[in-house]
């Protein structure tokens, strides 16, 4: 069963490297992954850039307002892509693993352990730039170094998290369920501080 998840860190890796280079299309060519994933990964990317505006202190209230809600959506995005490739990687087992006799199951879906990995990603992206940087010193070199070695590590410790319990599932040592986030605080009909003004509007 291809799940289309082999080796995410380095196509991440690869993927990140692209989008920073500001290209016309979004999806680079050739990559073979899950479509979910990578989608999942560029929203990922996406809110780590507007979460450095959300922090600029040299702009007025308007301008990171807007950021905020962006960020807002950007998340609501990211919430329901991680529910989408846990949807899809269920299908996809239901197809050919037997009912499992367990009730073992996960804390953590599949869906969130990429989302993790491909945050990780970006982490060591953006701490390996911050390595190669000319205006800092020695000291500040070898730290983002060091931190950068322990992203890796941390990074490659989730894949293989995620190796073990997919392959978890597929011998049926572990049953899948979905998980669904509910995320309220963008539903007019769930947020207080948006349904009591449309009531008294």
């Amino acid at each position: 069963m291809d799940l289309q998840l082999n080796n995410l860190p380095q196509l991440f890796d690869r993927c990140i490297a692209y989008w920073h280079g500001d290209p016309a299309e979004w999806r680079p060519a050739g990559e073979t992954v899950h479509p979910l994933a990578l989608e999942l990964a560029r929203e990922n990317y996406l809110l780590w850039h507007e979460e450095d505006k959300a922090r600029r202190t040299d702009v007025d209230d308007s301008a990171i307002a807007a950021v905020k809600r962006a960020i807002d959506r950007l998340n609501q995005r990211r919430n329901d892509l991680i529910e989408q490739l846990d949807e899809a990687i269920l299908a996809e087992l239901a197809k050919t693993v037997p009912e499992p006799a367990t009730d073992l199951i996960n804390s953590e879906t599949p869906g969130s352990i990429v989302d993790r990995i491909s945050i990780m990603s970006l982490k060591v992206y953006h701490m390996d730039e911050d390595s190669r940087r000319d205006d800092i010193g020695g000291e500040h070199r070898q730290r983002s170094l060091q931190r950068l070695a322990m992203l890796r590590l941390q990074r490659d410790d989730l894949y293989t998290a995620l190796e073990q319990l997919l392959s978890d599932y597929t011998a049926g040592r572990k049953r899948m369920k979905l998980y669904k986030q509910f995320k309220m605080y963008n539903d007019p009909s769930l947020n207080p501080e948006l349904y009591r003004k449309r009531q008294t509007g």
